[in-house]
């Protein structure tokens, strides 16, 4: 295309409008439509992009009975609303940013690539940790062949103490269903690593988690159901330390006061105010997945809510050499085995998510302008999510899962959607 990208958005939450649209607009693009449920919300959003009510909309329906009117559309709708909105827009053509999880149902996974083949649309889904200059490093690492043979990855996911409380113990994700599981809420961008590294699709998974600890009967005595009136003293969860500690118009207090919420009011009122033991969560605080790849690397990925930090860490280990890596401090560090001192080196990771978020957007609009390919093939980025469903499926079942396999390409072959009956331990 040439010209200025339009953009529409679908969903104007934290990642709709506060990091998509407003990285959109400050790299060259038109946010031309906004769609959103909630007036005052819609309003705030409109007003930053100078756009009038006949560019806003309470529902998709309404935009889309539009016809094509932009270019492509951002999806960033809640986590149970993705698919629908996402297989309207192909059916109109439009290219699409879409934010993980991509559907709740594994099988939607299928109706969403049979639907990209039938369009004239591209879907990138939003596994902004691939375009990190920390990960884009890590990559050239591996394609230089100084590690030699891959053979295993050792990958962490600190979510940190402040943030599982904020999201998975009060937010949108505490709850699955209607949410996604934990392991696909909060790890897709993780399993799509572990994916980009081993360069083939995943065979076999097995994962063990639970919810251990953020439970009723692990409340201290004397908690109440609010922060506001608890009398406890010294509770790292305490929503009033945790909020105070940033600006209200930064995450995760932004989160709060969208649409001119008063943080006071939310704290008094909203989920994001409860006792962190009250009981409305059910999704795991510690987990831990193993996956087998075609060729033969084998993956550990842990996550785990009670960290101090939060951030990645990770070990690529290979015939020749070994690579670790620390995220939030920028540092890398290759041990060749041939060599007797390791090479350390600080990567950039200045910016939401380590820069990845302005990157994605950087590359998604590369590809709308026609200057690169699509930032990554859906095929390949439906990966994560049939890890994160076998993994969850054996979480449950006590099981190891083995993929099916399918053709997707010269030199690839490309794991299914269904999954060959698994295996009890």
């Amino acid at each position: 295309m040439r010209g200025t990208p339009r953009v529409a958005i679908l969903g104007c939450g934290n990642r709709g409008a506060d990091v998509y649209a407003r990285l959109l607009a400050a790299q060259g693009a038109a946010v031309t439509a906004l769609v959103e449920p909630r007036p005052a919300r819609l309003a705030e959003v409109a007003a930053r992009h100078g756009l009038g009510p006949e560019h806003c909309f309470a529902h998709w329906d309404d935009f889309f009975a539009l016809g094509r009117v932009a270019d492509a559309v951002v999806i960033a709708t809640p986590d149970d609303a993705h698919v629908e909105p996402c297989l309207r827009a192909l059916a109109l053509g439009y290219d699409v940013l879409l934010e993980k999880p991509i559907c709740l149902d594994e099988a939607d996974l299928a109706r969403v690539l049979d639907a990209e083949a039938r369009s004239a649309g591209r879907v990138t889904v939003c596994h902004v940790l691939r375009t990190t200059p920390f990960f884009q490093a890590v990559l050239r690492v591996l394609r230089s062949g100084q590690l030699g043979q891959l053979v295993g990855i050792q990958h962490a996911e600190n979510v940190a103490w402040w943030h599982y409380a904020h999201a998975y113990v009060r937010g949108h994700w505490r709850a699955s269903p209607p949410a996604a599981p934990f392991v696909l809420a909060k790890s897709s961008h993780d399993l799509d690593l572990l994916r980009a590294f081993a360069g083939t699709p995943p065979v076999e998974v097995h994962s063990s988690g639970a919810l251990l600890h953020f439970r009723p009967e692990h409340a201290p005595a004397g908690a109440a159901e609010r922060c506001v009136l608890c009398p406890v003293e010294a509770c790292p969860y305490d929503a009033r330390r945790i909020y105070a500690a940033c600006s209200p118009d930064t995450w995760p207090a932004s989160v709060l006061t969208a649409g001119g919420t008063r943080l006071e009011e939310a704290l008094a009122s909203g989920p994001y105010g409860e006792c962190v033991y009250a009981g409305h969560n059910n999704v795991v605080d510690h987990q831990a997945v193993t996956v087998a790849f075609a060729g033969g690397v084998r993956a550990q990925l842990t996550v785990g809510a009670l960290t101090h930090n939060n951030t990645r860490t990770l070990k690529l280990l290979g015939s020749h050499g070994e690579l670790r890596g620390h995220l939030e401090r920028g540092e890398l560090e290759l041990h060749d085995f041939r060599r007797g001192s390791p090479l350390r080196w600080q990567v950039d990771t200045a910016g939401n998510h380590g820069g990845g978020d302005a990157g994605l957007v950087t590359a998604w609009l590369r590809f709308l302008r026609g200057e690169a390919v699509v930032p990554t093939p859906l095929a390949e980025s439906l990966d994560s999510h049939r890890i994160a469903f076998a993994a969850e499926r054996s979480r449950l079942g006590g099981t190891v899962e083995r993929l099916a396999l399918q053709s997707s390409g010269p030199g690839e072959r490309q794991a299914a959607s269904e999954h060959k009956p698994s295996e009890r331990l």
